[in-house]
C-alpha cells in the first residue's frame, strides 16, 4: 500500500484537540484510514459491528468490486479463469501469485495427486461418528484431526511446514469429503486414483463402488471443476477471516483450516446454496411456475418471514459474475444428463426472470448469486444437499491456505484482538449469599 495524498482528521465536539491519521491507497478499491494509533492517542475505540467498514488486513490475493460485479483472483477476472483454466491452475495462481506454464502445472498437479491418500487410521476415526452425522460435522473433525496424523508439518511459522500442509490439505480434502459421504450412505470407501483429474477423482471416490467400473462423465467433471474455481476464494469473508484470526494465534495450519470449515457450515455462509435449493423445492411443491407470483408476494410481505434465497449478496450490488458462469454449467450438465426439462431448473429460470424485472428487487439490487444455480448443478450430478457445504469447503481450502500464508508473511501481522463497547454492569461488590 502507499500513502495517499490526503489525511483524515478526527475532530471532537467537546473541544478536545483534533487528530490526524494517515490514509493509504491500494491498487484498486477504497482508500483506508490507518487508525492503529487511535486508542493510544485518544483512549477510544472504533465501533463497527460485522466489520462492514473495517479493513483488517492488507492482501494481494482477491479483489471484489461489488458495484461492478467484478471478482479478480490475483488480478485475473473470474470469467477468464473459469473459461480458460482448470482448478489446479487456479490453485497454483492463488498460492504463488502467477499462472503456471505447462511444466509448472504438471509438477504441481503431480505433487497434489501423489498426496491424495490419507493415513489409514483416519478410517477408524470416521467410524467413531454416527452414521447419520452431518457431513460437515465429520469434515470439521477430520480436518482438525490431520494435525494428529501429520504432526510433522504443524509449525505455522515454518515456511516449509506451511508448504507441505498446503499440499496435503488441497490433495486430501476430496478424499475426506468422499469418506464422509460414503460413511453416511453405508458404502465402502473408494481409494483415489492417480490417473484421474482433481474433480474426476472426487466423482470416482463418491459414486464408484467395488462391484463395477465407474466412468467419469467429462461434462460433469468440467462443471464440478468450475464449481471449485468459482468458490476458491472470495476475499475477507467470514470463514476466511476466521482462518486468519485462528492462525494469528500461531496454531497449526490444520486447526486454522478446521476453524474455517466450522465457520463455513453456518447457513448464512456456506449453507446458502442448500437453502436456495430447498426454497425451489418448496415453490415446486406449492404448484411450480404458476405459483411464483404468490411466492413473490409473500417475499415482499415483511411479516411473512419468507426470504428469496439465492438473490442478493453482502458484497455484490450487481449481478454476481459467478452466477452467469454457473448458469452456463447448469445448462450443460442438464443437457448432458437429459434433464433439460428439469422442473426445478425451469422454475429457477422463471423466478430469475421475474425477480430481475420486478421493481421491488431491482431497486434493492437483489441479483442472482452463485448459490442460485450451484445447488441445481450438484443435485443433477447426484450430490445430496447435505454435502453441498462440504463441496464448498473443499473448493475454498486453497483460498484459506493462501490467505493464511499471506498473513504469516506480513510483517505487520499480530494476534487478532477485537475490542468492544462494554454496556454491562460497572464494578460491584459480592454480597454474602444469606443477604442477597
Amino acid at each position: 500500500m502507499k500513502l495517499a495524498d490526503n489525511k483524515a482528521t478526527l475532530s471532537f465536539s467537546n473541544g478536545a484537540p483534533s487528530i490526524e491519521f494517515p490514509v493509504y491507497s491500494g491498487t484498486v478499491g477504497p482508500d483506508v484510514v490507518d487508525i492503529r494509533k487511535l486508542y493510544g492517542q485518544t483512549g477510544m475505540f472504533t465501533y463497527d459491528p460485522g466489520f462492514l467498514s473495517t479493513a483488517a488486513c492488507e492482501s494481494a490475493i482477491t479483489y471484489i468490486d461489488g458495484d461492478k460485479g467484478e471478482l479478480l483472483y490475483r488480478g485475473y477476472p473470474i470469467e477468464q479463469l473459469a473459461t480458460n483454466c482448470d482448478f489446479m491452475e487456479t490453485c497454483y495462481l492463488l498460492l504463488y501469485g502467477s499462472l503456471p506454464d505447462q511444466a509448472a502445472k504438471t509438477q504441481f498437479s503431480d505433487l497434489v495427486t501423489n498426496h491424495t491418500m490419507v493415513h489409514d487410521q483416519m478410517h477408524n476415526f470416521v467410524r467413531g461418528f454416527r452414521r447419520d452425522a452431518h457431513p460437515m460435522a465429520i469434515l470439521t473433525g477430520l480436518v482438525g484431526a490431520m494435525s494428529a496424523f501429520y504432526h510433522d508439518s504443524t509449525d505455522i511459522h515454518n515456511p516449509e511446514h506451511r508448504k507441505i500442509s498446503a499440499i496435503r490439505l488441497i490433495a486430501k480434502m476430496p478424499t475426506l469429503v468422499a469418506m464422509a459421504y460414503k460413511y453416511n450412505v453405508g458404502q465402502p470407501y473408494m481409494f483415489p486414483r492417480n490417473s484421474l483429474s482433481y474433480a474426476g477423482n472426487l466423482l470416482h471416490m463418491m459414486f464408484a463402488n467395488p462391484c463395477e467400473d465407474y466412468v467419469v462423465n467429462p461434462v460433469i467433471e468440467k462443471a464440478l471443476d468450475r464449481i471449485f474455481i468459482l468458490h476458491a476464494d472470495h476475499e475477507q469473508n467470514a470463514s476466511t477471516s476466521t482462518v486468519r484470526l485462528c492462525g494469528s494465534s500461531g496454531t497449526n495450519p490444520f486447526a486454522a483450516i478446521a476453524a474455517g470449515v466450522a465457520c463455513l457450515w453456518g447457513p448464512a455462509h456456506g449453507g446458502a446454496n442448500e437453502a436456495c435449493l430447498k426454497m425451489l423445492e418448496e415453490i415446486q411443491a406449492m404448484g411450480g411456475v404458476e405459483k411464483i407470483g404468490d411466492f413473490i408476494t409473500q417475499v415482499k410481505d415483511k411479516n411473512s418471514g419468507i426470504k428469496l434465497m439465492g438473490f442478493g449478496h453482502r458484497v455484490y450490488k450487481n449481478y454476481d459474475p459467478r452466477a452467469k458462469l454457473m448458469q452456463e454449467s447448469c445448462k450443460e450438465v442438464l443437457h448432458a444428463l437429459g434433464l433439460e426439462n428439469d422442473p426445478l431448473f425451469k422454475l429457477a429460470m422463471a423466478l430469475e426472470k421475474i425477480a430481475l424485472e420486478d421493481d421491488y428487487f431491482v431497486q434493492r439490487k437483489l441479483y442472482p448469486n452463485v448459490d442460485f444455480y450451484s445447488g441445481i448443478v450438484q443435485r443433477a450430478i447426484g450430490i445430496p444437499t447435505s454435502m453441498f457445504t462440504a463441496i464448498f469447503a473443499l473448493a475454498r481450502t486453497v483460498g484459506w491456505i493462501a490467505q493464511l500464508d499471506e498473513m504469516i508473511g506480513d510483517p505487520d501481522y499480530k494476534i487478532g484482538r477485537p475490542r468492544q463497547l462494554f454496556t454491562g454492569a460497572a464494578q460491584r461488590d459480592v454480597v454474602a449469599i444469606d443477604k442477597r
